[in-house]
């Protein structure tokens, strides 16, 4: 490996997404029943004031919104913003408006999207309508989007005098979180990563207190100065803390139950967390004696999956004493 190799920091892409499942309380479950049936309602304030979509409780006396109206699907864009580049999930899949929208009935903005081919086509006052989903399920995305009105429209909607009734209210809701984004790894994280593509496990010393962080810091939280000092440690250590995980979830390679721990590797001054297997989640222990599996070579990386998992190592365990002051 040459100098430039490895003084150039690592950086790899990074996805993190699961379902978010979320209950809804009297007040959204109206509000998405109403989507559902194609049909927008606000919250009463206590000043009087609609507001769309109703919030839950009142920001000035702080009380649950108990009164429900609803509002019109045409109202007046107040202010906008051009989007020519749409991402992944936006309402639309070619460049399109960000608008805050005044519904007829209304007294607050709704921030949705406006479907016009350009930014020419946008104005401040101008009126748009409601493009509703082909199939309305109870969700914000019921409203596809908003398209404009011939200037020939009359100036306001008609509204309906109040809310429907469904037996079949929306009492939950389902949003998927996706988050993507590219980790960059500091230069001192860079180097143990390189580490571990060579079956070592890197740590770095404060010079000061001599504590011994892994993986490195780059510098010492308790006394601040760089950790200059370079520690090669050990695949054995120490349970301090751990979990066993019960419940089954979205994307799980491992079947329940099993045990994700922290481990104080000989040496260092700082845990680190990662699964115990080849034993019986309850046989797990604090200050249990556990030593690195390493996946075969060729499976290697610049990745701590390098390391499978731990697995006990028959030894005694640690006095506690010895570990009380890393939990």
């Amino acid at each position: 490996m040459t100098s430039v190799q490895e003084s150039r920091t690592l950086h790899a892409p990074m996805k993190v997404e699961f379902d978010y499942t979320r209950s809804l309380g009297p007040v959204l479950s109206q509000f998405m029943t109403g989507l559902r049936r194609r049909q927008v309602t606000g919250g009463v304030l206590s000043d009087g004031t609609v507001v769309v979509p109703p919030p839950e409780y009142d920001p000035t006396t702080h009380r649950a919104i108990s009164e429900i109206v609803a509002v019109g699907d045409e109202g007046v864009v107040r202010t906008w913003s051009w989007v020519a580049e749409p991402v992944m999930d936006q309402p639309l899949d070619k460049p399109f408006a960000f608008a805050l929208i005044q519904l007829d009935g209304a007294d607050a903005p709704l921030l949705h999207a406006v479907d016009v081919d350009s930014p020419a086509d946008m104005e401040t006052g101008m009126r748009v309508r409601v493009r509703w989903a082909e199939e309305t399920v109870g969700a914000i995305t019921d409203i596809a989007c908003f398209e404009p009105l011939p200037s020939s429209t009359d100036a306001g909607s008609e509204l309906p005098n109040e809310p429907g009734s469904d037996a079949e209210a929306v009492t939950g809701i389902v949003s998927p979180v996706r988050l993507a984004y590219d980790y960059a790894a500091s230069p001192e994280e860079s180097k143990f990563f390189r580490g571990l593509a060579e079956g070592r496990i890197l740590g770095q010393r404060c010079p000061s207190c001599h504590k011994v962080y892994v993986p490195p810091r780059g510098a010492c939280p308790v006394d601040g100065v760089p950790t200059t000092d370079e520690v090669e440690l050990p695949d054995k250590g120490t349970v301090t803390t751990y979990c066993i995980v019960n419940v089954p979830f979205l994307g799980q390679k491992i079947t329940p139950p099993y045990v994700s721990a922290y481990v104080l590797l000989d040496g260092a001054d700082i845990a680190f967390l990662h699964l115990i297997l080849d034993t019986e989640a309850d046989e797990v222990r604090m200050g249990m004696r556990v030593e690195a599996v390493w996946k075969p070579r060729d499976e290697w990386g610049t990745t701590i999956e390098n390391i499978s998992h731990f697995r006990p190592t028959g030894e005694p365990d640690a006095d506690y004493e010895t570990y009380k002051q890393h939990l």
